[in-house]
């Protein structure tokens, strides 16, 4: 049988004045773990998008095309929303990541030309026209800012 240590009675005195713990007291920034994650997660719907795109038979091939079909209009859209807060502009990108691939879904079955390979260039046709879109509004701004000055 296993045994289970409670470590919710632990002293974090020795964390607070930095003389304890095995590290010197100090910890891993997260900020720099954020470029990796994001890199990661580029890839994986990358992958996902050639999979589809391909029809390439693997197992990685839903996960991996579903990942793609929620994180491409996901970051689009939250390009677009730069002026919310980041938990308010997560939120609100995830919910028109999700509408946008409703809409295109329910487009391209009333058009009856649905096919995933379809659908997934469709939503990447989609996320990518909103985030140039949004890339070349900010830059519009910017610009006229600096006539103006």
């Amino acid at each position: 049988m296993q045994s289970f240590t409670d470590l919710t009675g632990l002293d974090d005195s020795a964390e607070r004045d930095g003389t304890g713990g095995g590290d010197g007291g100090r910890r891993a920034p997260v900020g720099d773990s954020l470029p990796v994650v994001a890199g990661a997660a580029a890839a994986i719907a990358g992958v996902g998008a050639v999979l589809a795109l391909a029809d390439i038979g693997s197992p990685l091939r839903a996960p991996f095309t579903l990942f793609f079909l929620i994180v491409a209009p996901a970051c689009a859209m939250a390009a677009a929303l730069r002026g919310l807060d980041p938990l308010s502009r997560a939120v609100v990108a995830a919910g028109a990541a999700v509408a946008v691939d409703l809409l295109i879904a329910q487009v391209m079955l009333a058009l009856h030309a649905w096919t995933v390979r379809g659908g997934v260039a469709a939503v990447a046709a989609v996320s990518l026209l909103v985030f140039l879109l949004a890339h070349a509004w900010r830059h519009r701004g910017r610009a006229a800012r600096s006539r103006a000055s």
